[in-house]
């Protein structure tokens, strides 16, 4: 653990470590938002870098490069979608199948806060996604983002009329009545991918670290 930052993965190229919900992956603008991931991390070494972002309400796993050689593969192999990405979400409602497929492009449709939606202007964006659990009036599903868009998740699921527990974008806090929810119930799970320099099966996982509100009795 680095600064209160959990390392799950660690050797001479790169490092996958779980990131906090409510923790910024960069430095955003200001010195209110100077705190950050990366930033925490490289007051111990300042050579890494971010592979890839999650929103700052999102937690779970990140990869960082130990060096600009490292970066290039690793981005290489995001940009080719050679990296599998599994997230577990919580949302409100139930689907109607088992599994199923958002195929929606998607744009910036509102500046501050960000927010993203289906347009035909948009990027394309692919989400798979498959029932795992009933909750509350609510429900758990597996996730695998095909394409990586800002808000993608959350805009597909929300689009749907699934927005996820305690989104503040795009669910106006969604969580049914009566149920405490005090975080975005999103999390990157898991990630696998061949090393990019040894070229071994790399397989990344980090627990779940909200309960999904299950009904009593």
């Amino acid at each position: 653990m680095i600064h209160a930052i959990p390392v799950l993965f660690s050797d001479i190229h790169l490092m996958v470590v779980d990131k906090p919900a409510g923790l910024l992956s960069q430095p955003g603008l200001g010195p209110a938002q100077a705190d950050s991931l990366s930033s925490r991390l490289q007051v111990a070494e300042p050579s890494l870098q971010l592979v890839h972002r999650l929103d700052r309400d999102t937690s779970g796993l990140l990869v960082l490069a130990r060096s600009p050689e490292a970066l290039r593969r690793l981005s290489a192999l995001f940009a080719q979608r050679a990296v599998q990405k599994l997230y577990v979400a919580d949302v409100c409602g139930a689907p109607a199948a088992l599994s199923g497929r958002i195929d929606h492009p998607l744009a910036r449709l509102e500046r501050l806060p960000p927010r993203y939606g289906n347009h035909p202007g948009g990027r394309p964006s692919l989400t798979c996604w498959r029932w795992a659990a009933p909750g509350d009036r609510c429900s758990r599903l597996w996730l695998r983002p095909l394409t990586g868009r800002s808000h993608q998740l959350r805009a597909h699921l929300a689009g749907f009329g699934w927005p996820i527990l305690g989104d503040p974008i795009y669910g106006s806090g969604a969580q049914p009545s009566g149920l405490a929810v005090t975080r975005l119930h999103l999390h990157a799970l898991a990630l696998a991918f061949r090393h990019p320099f040894s070229g071994r099966r790399l397989r990344v996982h980090s627990p779940v670290p909200f309960a999904l509100p299950v009904q009593a009795g």
